[in-house]
């Protein structure tokens, strides 16, 4: 998905506060090497650290890219993340504009034993692409995608977001699959997973990933592919940022015409219970051209139930696909439409919603049983205040066909993501919004199993290491081999064994 993304813009179309975007072109104009002080930081594991102006001003001075400090004029643009309730101070934001810059942060911060959090497109709902009093690596000003038409692979930079690198290959009629809001990072969508209006076709983001060079906590640059370093290449891909920063990656494409058929179709939520029923029974047996993205949504303005969707097969069967959809209920509204591609990607961005702030929960599940019906429609919609979404995000399809040991990424056998959240104008008081959430969440969880690490918010350590399934042994290895001091630990966290 970016799925989570994806609902909280639904939300926020709702709630209707937004702040444009500003820290990239503010940082491209405005850099600041300038230390005029020590600085009082945080190590990862929570000690106070003094960082000497002196090797803080060392480490400025060797970058192209910016250092960022506090009470510098684009500091607060920089450490913002989507999430508004998430408001962290972080010690130092590098910006690089290079894989020097990087190697050049990560060597300061190993040597300083700082927290680190990496941020791409800061759409890490639980805030783990910031940090209080770390050091925050931003890579806003590493974006860029080239595509190979002949060879069919797009080369995109690691600070690129989903938009940059749909708008460079639709131009030659090809395609990767890259979430449903075209500013998410490529970096977090990839590493955790990556679903998306066409992964039941084309497969994860990171079935797609073809090599990546990243650097790692020793500061070096490996590149990772089938035939070099092939181990790194299986982990990267399900293991998050678990092992360092990816600089670049190489992603196979897909032939596709720009133009699909998609929009949603809303229906009254009285009709809630047929609709969950028709979901229950076609979901799963769905042509792999077709997303169909099931909501129930609850706001101030009232209640409903929608469809969002993309068929992106041969126009002519567009028709007589829909018609299932249209025929389980009477709908209220029908936006389905001929569309371009890469539009229906950005359709649901509303902008940049950073004056809103929202909770979510989410999880894995391969169908809708009668019990899990009822359990969805018992209690959904009483939150006090604010607005929910009850999202049931399609899977399936040609991510089923990937072995559970092919990629570190194991949830091979779910074709629904359920994700619930609320949201709510920043200024408000969330307390009783979240609490209902997390109530409501316990009757669902049961019908779960596993959860998509990019969504990860207050899971336990347990459940962290339990959701990598027979794959946590050989993540484990690896990070002993390529992180041993746990350094990039802001993520769904492999700890070291040694």
């Amino acid at each position: 998905m970016n799925r989570r993304g994806f609902v909280r813009n639904s939300l926020a179309a709702a709630v209707g506060a937004s702040l444009p975007i500003t820290g990239a072109l503010s940082a491209v104009l405005s850099p600041s090497k300038t230390v005029d002080a020590d600085i009082d930081a945080i190590t990862g594991d929570g000690a106070s650290v003094t960082l000497k102006r002196a090797a803080v001003q060392e480490l400025g001075e060797s970058l192209r890219g910016n250092l960022v400090l506090p009470g510098h004029p684009i500091y607060d643009d920089a450490r913002r993340v989507l999430n508004a309730s998430i408001s962290k101070f972080p010690a130092l934001i590098v910006q690089p504009r290079g894989v020097a810059d990087i190697r050049n942060a990560v060597d300061f911060a190993r040597g300083s034993r700082l927290l680190v959090a990496v941020k791409c497109g800061g759409h890490s709902h639980s805030g783990k692409s910031t940090c209080d009093g770390g050091m925050m690596i931003d890579l806003s000003l590493m974006r860029g995608v080239r595509v190979d038409p002949r060879e069919r692979i797009a080369y995109v930079s690691g600070g690129s977001l989903l938009g940059d690198m749909d708008n460079e290959t639709m131009q030659f009629d090809l395609v990767t699959s890259a979430g449903t809001v075209s500013h998410t990072g490529v970096a977090g969508l990839t590493l955790g997973g990556g679903f998306g209006r066409v992964a039941r076709r084309f497969g994860l983001s990171l079935d797609n990933v073809r090599a990546i060079d990243i650097v790692t906590a020793d500061g070096e640059l490996h590149h990772a592919s089938a035939e070099d370093n092939a181990e790194l290449y299986w982990g990267v891909r399900g293991g998050g940022g678990n092992f360092g920063v990816v600089t670049n990656f190489e992603f196979e494409l897909h032939p596709m015409q720009r133009e699909v058929v998609g929009g949603n179709i809303v229906f009254p939520f009285s009709q809630a219970r047929q609709l969950l029923d028709f979901y229950a029974e076609y979901e799963a047996n769905a042509p792999d051209e077709l997303f169909l993205c099931m909501g129930l949504q609850n706001t101030p303005q009232g209640q409903a139930v929608s469809f969002n969707t993309c068929y992106s097969g041969p126009s002519r069967e567009a028709e007589r696909v829909f018609a299932k959809v249209r025929a389980a209920g009477t709908p209220l509204r029908d936006t389905l439409r001929t569309i371009d591609y890469v539009a229906l990607q950005r359709s649901g961005d509303v902008d940049d919603p950073r004056a809103v702030g929202s909770y979510t929960k989410s999880g894995f599940s391969a169908g809708l049983s009668p019990e899990f019906i009822d359990t969805i429609l018992t209690g959904f919609g009483e939150q006090p205040g604010g607005s929910s979404v009850f999202f049931l995000y399609h899977c399936g399809g040609a991510i089923n066909r990937v072995t559970a040991d092919a990629t570190a990424f194991p949830h091979r056998d779910v074709t629904l993501t359920p994700l619930l959240a609320v949201s709510w104008p920043i200024e408000s008081d969330a307390t009783a919004q979240v609490a209902w959430l997390r109530r409501y969440w316990a009757s669902v969880e049961p019908h779960m199993q596993g959860f998509y690490t990019n969504d990860i918010i207050d899971e336990t350590q347990q459940q962290v290491d339990e959701n990598y399934l027979g794959n946590y042994a050989r993540l484990v290895a690896l990070k002993n081999q390529y992180d041993p001091t746990n350094l990039f630990r802001l993520n769904a966290n492999v700890i070291p064994s040694v």
